[in-house]
């Protein structure tokens, strides 16, 4: 359900009832070739197998005061999500999960515009890590977040060096945009952000940084 408060504010609840059953070949998860696709699935390569029934309550609440929101270049947008899964609701898993977000977006200029973005977001669960499945974990890294690194390379690792996902996580990112020729523009970019293990574990010293320009086309969808 969603309903609409004027024209910025939006507030969304929703329920999602899901049972997953997957379970890995050892060709695949010996393929570490492959692995950015197992995480993508939501599949499990830590243990190959996986099994249970998500029943969880999402709820969300937006302010959107941008001025175009398909391509802002100014305003602001501001959003909460809270996740209750388990419980007394009759999934498998059992584990909260709150994430922030805002933007900002100031034009310079009538081909520039600085844009802002910080996320936060961390996952509880009741009881072991178990309680939660692996597609709820956190990665970052590659074309949206940390874009200077790798696919779901920022993420805590596994005795082997494999990224595995944690349970908090927090991106920042700062931008120069720059309009040249109809719907092809420039991007000079600044990112940082980490993922940590543990539940509400945050540490401003563990962040990784990247840097560089990148080219952006706005498609008509």
């Amino acid at each position: 359900a969603t309903s609409r408060i004027g024209r910025r504010l939006t507030l969304a609840l929703s329920y999602l009832h899901d049972y997953q059953r997957s379970e890995i070949s050892n060709e695949a998860l010996l393929d570490f070739e492959s692995r950015d696709e197992l995480i993508s699935l939501g599949l499990d390569p830590t243990t190959g197998v996986q099994e249970g029934t998500l029943a969880e309550l999402i709820g969300s609440i937006e302010y959107n005061a941008t001025v175009n929101p398909l391509d802002p270049s100014s305003g602001y947008l501001m959003s909460l999500s809270l996740e209750r899964a388990g419980g007394l609701l009759p999934g498998t898993f059992h584990f909260y999960a709150v994430s922030a977000e805002a933007r900002h977006y100031l034009p310079l200029g009538p081909y520039l515009t600085w844009a802002n973005r910080a996320r936060i977001a961390t996952t509880d669960p009741d009881g072991p890590r178990s309680d939660v499945p692996f597609a709820k974990r956190y990665f970052l890294g590659g074309s949206t977040s940390l874009r200077g690194w790798g696919r779901f390379e920022v993420a805590p690792l596994s005795g082997f060096g494999l990224p595995i996902g944690g349970f908090s996580a927090l991106e920042l990112s700062t931008e120069a945009r720059v309009g040249t020729w109809r719907n092809i523009g420039l991007v000079f970019f600044l990112d940082a952000g980490n993922v940590w293990p543990g539940s509400w574990e945050f540490g401003l010293g563990d962040l990784v940084y990247d840097a560089g320009p990148g080219l952006r086309y706005q498609t008509p969808v």
